[in-house]
């Protein structure tokens, strides 16, 4: 039985479902680019696809590995299950090194992707939040 005391408060309910839905939009994001889809392929430029195209297959499967261990990580959060906290690590880490890597050592080839640069830093911030949040609730009791 789950003790009232550690019952989470309803901004933690509120935190999980937004974050799902956040790393929900990550593994749509994802799928979209993976099939080249007509939504994805609209969205760039002929110069931006070529640059996204030709990024190294590691880059693409820490793609993967973000988005959808961070939807299962936030995921167990409503379940208040304890391992999503490894699987948040995990979201962050390679969500990190994806974007660190596209904001400062990918051959972007001069291609603008200035919005592409404020989401990079979107994403890496609101992962770590998500990091800190898993634990602060580890901490609390809300997740077991």
């Amino acid at each position: 039985m789950t003790n009232s005391s550690n019952k989470p408060p309803v901004w933690f309910w509120i935190v999980s479902v937004v974050a799902l839905i956040w790393n929900g939009m990550g593994v749509h994001g994802y799928l979209s680019q993976a099939y080249k889809t007509s939504a994805y392929t609209e969205a760039y430029t002929t110069e931006q696809l070529e640059v996204m195209n030709n990024l190294p297959t590691w880059y693409t499967a820490l793609f993967a590995i973000a988005v959808f261990s961070g939807a299962i990580g936030c995921l167990l959060l409503l379940f208040r299950k304890k391992v999503a906290k490894l699987l948040l690590v995990i979201s962050f880490i390679a969500a990190t090194i994806q974007m660190l890597y596209f904001l400062f050592i990918a051959d972007l080839n001069g291609v603008d992707f200035s919005a592409n640069t404020i989401m990079a830093y979107i994403i890496i911030v609101f992962a770590g939040f998500l990091v800190w949040f898993s634990n602060h609730s580890a901490k609390k009791g809300w997740i077991n």
